[in-house]
């Protein structure tokens, strides 16, 4: 590249990495704070917290980097409009087409990276998500042997134990099972452990008692043990199997699903439309680049305002992404709507490409801008007025 298009594509590109990184920021502290019951209530460590949470970034600058392509894009021809520079490149002899260059160069580089994380990042953090909660929620440890707190394992079973002795061993310990309609059990013990084995997880309690109560009975049966093992086999996941869903595969296994995945076989059109909806993720970058260059990329004088146009680009990104947002939502039960979303896109950069590439820009239409001239005269004169 040459000075002026290193120039260009520095400017662009640092503003979109700027961008990208602040609001992905912001929205993943929205998000962290939704689960930061993982400190408070289950007693994981700050660095198990952001890493759980951290793994939610991949999808949010997915969702994020084609927005912040369009602002950096604004950005930088606001600047460069501001400086003058447009106009000397201009008088210079540049053509728009050549011009464009740098920023279709910034777009091939942020579509590179939203087909690497659409097709791998983002559905493995996905992955690794799920497999962590499930290893934090089945950390039993972690989960039952907090002293002095009542902990729900699921709805209907809760534990409490008043202490836990460096050996390992529980003291005074408290479950209430609640989990059949038909019958609700009450355990108190003295003192127990978690032992695994061969056979599965199990809380073993010692020298403790078993109240029983079945519904439409009077009184309930109360039973005293020396010794008693609680199954917790089923909560430590060690034999779950995954079935990730659409999102959390990977693209090629979008592309050829396995077709026993009980996933799949429940929904099928939820993977064909996340299939298409990451084919077609690349194409947004250099849409939405094209766009916001063929209304706003035509040198302008300080006096002429360029709120108009901006607010027409913004439109247009907004109509093309809803469109293509909507496309993919209705195409689980109607296959035939992917057409539209692809149509959409092919026609926005094949016209955005002819309008740069002739050298003409596209302007509001003339109403459009007497009437919001006259009504800001109006709004002008009233203020002086008051």
């Amino acid at each position: 590249m040459r000075s002026i298009d290193r120039y260009l594509f520095r400017t662009t590109f640092g503003a979109f990495l700027l961008v990208l990184i602040s609001l992905t920021a912001i929205i993943w502290i929205t998000h962290a704070l939704r689960d930061i019951d993982l400190m408070t209530n289950q007693g994981q460590t700050i660095l198990t917290f952001l890493g759980i949470t951290g793994l939610l970034i991949p999808m949010l600058v997915l969702v994020i980097a084609p927005i912040a392509l369009v602002i950096a894009v604004v950005y930088a021809l606001n600047k460069l409009n501001s400086d003058s520079e447009l106009i000397v490149m201009n008088a210079a002899g540049m053509s728009p087409w050549r011009v464009f260059r740098p920023f279709l160069m910034v777009a091939l580089v942020v579509s590179l990276m939203v087909t690497f994380i659409s097709a791998y990042l983002a559905p493995k953090g996905l992955r690794e998500l799920r497999n962590w909660a499930a290893r934090v929620r089945a950390d039993l440890v972690t989960n039952i042997v907090q002293p002095g707190r009542f902990i729900s394992i699921e709805r209907g079973l809760t534990f409490h134990i008043r202490e836990r002795r460096p050996t390992g061993q529980l003291v005074d310990i408290f479950v209430d099972d609640r989990r059949d309609s038909n019958e609700r059990a009450t355990l108190l013990a003295e003192q127990g452990e978690i032992v695994e084995n061969d056979r599965g997880t199990f809380l073993v309690l010692e020298n403790g008692s078993m109240q029983r109560h079945e519904t439409g009975q009077r009184d309930p049966t109360i039973v005293i043990f020396e010794r008693y093992a609680f199954d917790l086999s089923r909560f430590t996941g060690n034999t779950q199997v995954m079935n990730y869903g659409a999102r959390e595969q990977y693209a090629w296994d979008l592309a050829a699903p396995d077709p026993d995945d009980p996933m799949y076989k429940a929904n099928p059109g939820q993977f064909r439309a996340e299939f298409h909806d990451r084919l077609a993720a690349p194409l947004y970058p250099f849409a939405f680049v094209i766009i916001a260059y063929a209304i706003l990329g035509g040198p302008k004088t300080t006096r002429q305002s360029r709120g108009l146009a901006l607010g027409l680009a913004v439109i247009a990104v907004g109509a093309l992404r809803f469109i293509g947002f909507g496309s993919v939502v209705a195409a689980v039960h109607m296959p035939g709507t992917l057409v539209l979303m692809y149509a959409s896109v092919i026609a926005v950069i094949m016209l955005g490409v002819f309008i740069i590439s002739r050298g003409t820009m596209i302007e509001p239409p003339a109403f459009v801008t007497n009437a919001v001239a006259a009504i800001v005269a109006r709004a002008e004169r009233w203020r002086i007025a008051t």
